[in-house]
């Protein structure tokens, strides 16, 4: 738990498993609960970092330059919006954090790990989410829903192989530190994933 009380809560997985469409129900529960919530994305989060944001999603460009970006704006996301919520006693929401990093650009594009872990370092200054949602689902149906729902940006364009890569990536951060996780099964009913987050929640909450 972080200090004054608040939390920091991040939800993670594959694009199209169904994260962000569950991250609302759990803003409504905790404010009907009385928290004071911020509810926040990466890449984005502030004006500099939506910014970042776009470029990312749609200019082509290495693995290295895609971890810098991503890191660049996770730490004016931060220092601006999210320590300052925290400090407050404010319940921070945030759609994607440290993990995607390591999933996406670590093990779906295959970079160094050992110099993801040390950008992790400078940037966050060991700060971590009190819990992390992930939101696991294989990538075959995660891209059948991606299909269904939107245009694909850069990364949703990448193959069931890279995907197949995230997931590994995903599973190998909630091997490294359980304690901090708690698995979603998104394969299940809308009714059914809602009740698993919101009963992840409320464990650590209280």
């Amino acid at each position: 738990m972080t200090s004054s009380g608040a939390f920091f809560i991040s939800f993670e997985g594959i694009d199209g498993a169904g994260k962000s469409s569950h991250i609302e129900a759990v803003h409504e529960a905790l404010q009907q609960r009385g928290h004071r919530v911020l509810l926040t994305r990466e890449p984005g989060g502030t004006e500099l970092a939506e910014q970042l944001r776009a470029l990312f999603l749609h200019q082509s460009m290495d693995a290295l330059t895609e971890a810098l970006l991503v890191f660049a704006a996770r730490r004016d996301h931060l220092c601006q919006r999210i320590l300052p919520a925290l400090s407050r006693g404010e319940t921070v929401l945030c759609d994607r954090f440290t993990d995607a990093t390591f999933a996406y650009q670590g093990a779906g594009r295959g970079f160094d790990l050992a110099v993801l872990r040390q950008l992790e370092t400078w940037v966050q200054d060991g700060r971590q989410p009190d819990l992390t949602l992930w939101f696991d689902l294989p990538p075959d149906v995660a891209a059948a829903r991606r299909a269904a729902a939107r245009a694909p940006d850069r990364l949703e364009r990448e193959d069931l192989a890279f995907f197949e890569r995230v997931r590994e990536g995903y599973a190998q951060r909630f091997a490294e530190q359980p304690a901090r996780f708690a698995r979603v099964d998104s394969a299940a009913s809308m009714d059914a994933v809602r009740a698993q987050v919101l009963q992840a929640v409320a464990d650590k909450v209280g």
